[in-house]
């Protein structure tokens, strides 16, 4: 097992002008006890990486086995659509090139298409409707991708073919 160092690596001191207001204070000493180290599962920690991008740590995670690509999270999602929400087009294409499936489907059955149209990034539908991502699939409410596109995205609206002509 591996444990993970919290960030706050310094005591904290509860400043004196505390004492000057006559609140009450809770601790018996002036510095609040040394930092402990926290373990985290894997999943927890791959789930991070992917949110904020971490490409390398990614890999690493993949490669050792420590996670597979078909977990659905406590979010309802895979890395992959925790990829798309994120907005990082380069976490994505890792994903996928690291075995991602495509049309793989949350808890709601939503694709990553579906996320990619919903908030907004072109860049992302287009890179997972060049490797053949279904724009019909259906989510459980029986919407498509396209029909989560808002009004104004115009660069998705032209993507589907759903731009009006001026």
């Amino acid at each position: 097992m591996k444990y993970y160092q919290c960030p706050v690596t310094q005591a904290i001191v509860i400043k004196s002008c505390v004492k000057d207001l006559g609140l009450p204070v809770s601790c018996k000493s002036e510095a609040l006890k040394p930092v402990r180290n926290v373990h985290f599962p894997h999943d927890i920690v791959f789930q991070d990486y992917v949110r904020r991008g971490e490409l390398e740590w990614i890999g690493r995670f993949i490669r050792a086995r420590r996670v597979s690509l078909d977990t659905i999270y406590h979010s309802g999602m895979a890395a992959i659509h925790e990829a798309v929400l994120s907005g990082n087009l380069e976490c994505v294409k890792l994903l996928v090139k690291l075995g991602a499936d495509i049309h793989h489907r949350d808890e709601e059955q939503w694709t990553p298409l579906h996320m990619a149209c919903s908030d907004g990034f072109p860049d992302i539908a287009r890179y997972l409707l060049s490797l053949g991502a279904d724009p019909e699939l259906e989510n459980e409410c029986g919407e498509r991708p396209a029909d989560l596109i808002e009004p104004d995205n115009r660069e998705l609206l032209e993507l589907f073919g759903l731009a009006a002509n001026d």
